[in-house]
């Protein structure tokens, strides 16, 4: 395992171990380059044009409001998240199921949805989250891939029960994920991290970001 500082600044490939706690170690892979450049342009103008984009609103406080983000959901079960349902959809674009193929050969992670997202400016954004639904099961293995405009990929460490979900002084990283670059998330990670995209102060291009995962239909299939 190596240092994360590190790795952020020069962008190396490798498994590291962000934090070990109660419930396990939280970890990341990361696959710079994951796609060649080439490769790369012509996916993202393909997945931009084609995949059938749409904007879901969300209800907080009473206020209704649009996402800041276009969203796609492949897979043969609903995916809720965030108090809202996105409905099963099997009709994969074909490119969207060989990438997911060939994520799964690479990490031997098997995967059968995946959450699109398209970032279109600066503006677009995810906020704290984690993956935790228990359609996911226990500690999730999540296989995140960037195309397009480099964006800043943040988490922040759960803050322990005493200080009742107060984040201000807790462990923060930064990772910048470009065009082509997978990132894999497992272990105990999205039970004691949150992560986000957050919005940017200067101008970006469009990003297209495929997480992949596994949803388990029965929920008491894997308690």
């Amino acid at each position: 395992m190596g240092s994360l500082c590190m790795w952020t600044q020069r962008n190396v490939a490798g498994d590291y171990e962000i934090s070990t706690g109660p419930t396990g170690v939280s970890s990341l892979r990361l696959f710079p380059g994951f796609v060649e450049r080439a490769e790369a342009d012509w996916m993202f103008e393909q997945l931009a044009a084609e995949i059938p984009w749409g904007q879901r609103t969300y209800t907080k406080h009473g206020v209704t409001s649009l996402e800041p983000r276009l969203t796609c959901w492949y897979g043969d079960h609903p995916y809720t998240y965030s108090r809202l349902t996105m409905e099963a959809n099997p009709h994969w674009h074909p490119l969207v199921t060989m990438l997911r193929d060939r994520i799964a050969e690479v990490t031997g992670v098997q995967c059968n949805s995946v959450l699109a997202n398209w970032y279109r400016n600066e503006h677009d954004s995810v906020d704290w989250h984690c993956d935790d639904e228990p359609d996911l099961g226990p500690q999730p293995s999540i296989a995140s891939l960037s195309l397009g405009e480099m964006r800043s990929f943040e988490l922040r460490k759960k803050p322990p029960p005493e200080d009742e979900g107060d984040f201000t002084y807790v462990e923060r990283l930064r990772v910048p994920l470009g065009h082509g670059d997978l990132i894999l998330m497992f272990g105990a990670l999205q039970d004691d991290w949150q992560h986000r995209v957050p919005k940017e102060y200067h101008s970006r291009a469009g990003r297209i970001n495929l997480t992949y995962r596994t949803i388990y239909p029965n929920k008491t299939a894997h308690t």
